[in-house]
C-alpha cells in the first residue's frame, strides 16, 4: 500500500515495509512520504500495528524489511543525526515525577536541539500549566501530566513530532488546545505522525495522510 503526495521535496519517506510479530505478518509492502507541513495518522484496531510503526519511524526498531529515508539517506546510518530531528512522545508521559515540570523541561532542552524563541515558562503557559512550574510532576493529575508531555516537544526544534495517542487523559477542552499546538507546529514547517482514536479537528487546511493498517 502506497500514501503519498506530490509535494517536494520529500523529508521523510518510506518504502515497502515489512513489520512481523509473533511471528505474524502486522504489515507489509508499506509505503508512505511526510512533507514538511503534513500529518500522518495510523488508523485501525488494536493490534494492528500502529505502536510498531511509529517505533519503527523512530529508529527504536528495525522492520523485517524496506527502507527509511531522511531526505534521502537511510535513517540508520544516520543515526544521532536524525535523531536529533525527532521528537517522541508514547503511551507513558515520561516525565520524571520526582522533579517539578520547569526541571522536566530543563532536561528535555537539554536532550535535544532547542526551539529558538520560546523559554520554559513560555511552554509551559502554552499548555496551559502556567503556575504549577514548581510543583512535583507527581503532584499534577493525569492530564496535567500529559500537558508535561506535550510541552517538552514545544521547547526542542525537532521537525517530526512522532505522537502515540497525544490526547489521551485530556478533556475536550485540553483535547481543542492541544490540536491548535499542533497545527502551529505544522504551520512552522514540522511534520508529524501519530496514532489517535480521537478525530481530529484540525481548523485550518492540514494535510493529513490516513493510512489503515487493519486494510493489510
Amino acid at each position: 500500500m502506497t500514501a503519498s503526495s506530490t509535494s517536494s521535496p520529500i523529508t521523510y519517506e518510506a518504502r515497502s515495509l515489512l513489520c512481523i510479530r509473533d511471528d505474524r505478518v502486522l504489515f507489509e509492502d508499506l509505503s508512505f512520504s511526510i512533507n514538511p507541513g503534513q500529518a500522518l495518522v495510523l488508523e485501525g484496531r488494536n493490534g494492528s500495528g500502529k505502536t510498531s510503526l511509529l517505533r519503527i519511524l523512530c529508529g527504536i526498531r528495525l522492520p523485517e524489511s524496506g527502507a527509511l529515508l531522511w531526505e534521502g539517506k537511510d535513517i540508520f546510518r544516520l543515526g544521532p543525526e536524525f535523531h536529533e530531528h525527532i521528537a517522541y512522545l508514547g503511551h507513558k508521559d515520561g516525565s520524571k515525577l520526582d522533579l517539578t515540570p520547569l526541571e522536566n523541561l530543563r532536561i528535555a532542552r537539554g536532550l535535544g536541539k532547542a526551539q529558538a524563541g520560546i523559554d520554559l515558562d513560555d511552554a509551559l503557559d502554552q499548555v496551559g500549566l502556567y503556575g504549577f512550574e514548581d510543583i512535583p510532576t507527581r503532584n499534577l493529575s493525569a492530564g496535567q501530566q500529559r500537558r508535561l508531555a506535550i510541552a517538552r516537544l514545544l521547547v526542542t526544534d525537532a521537525k517530526l513530532w512522532i505522537l502515540d495517542e497525544p490526547f489521551t487523559s485530556l478533556d475536550r477542552k485540553g483535547i481543542e488546545h492541544m490540536e491548535r499546538l499542533f497545527e502551529a507546529h505544522l504551520h512552522r514547517g514540522g511534520m508529524a505522525a501519530m496514532t489517535t482514536h480521537h478525530r481530529i479537528g484540525f481548523r485550518d487546511e492540514i494535510q493529513l495522510i490516513r493510512v489503515n493498517l487493519s486494510d493489510r
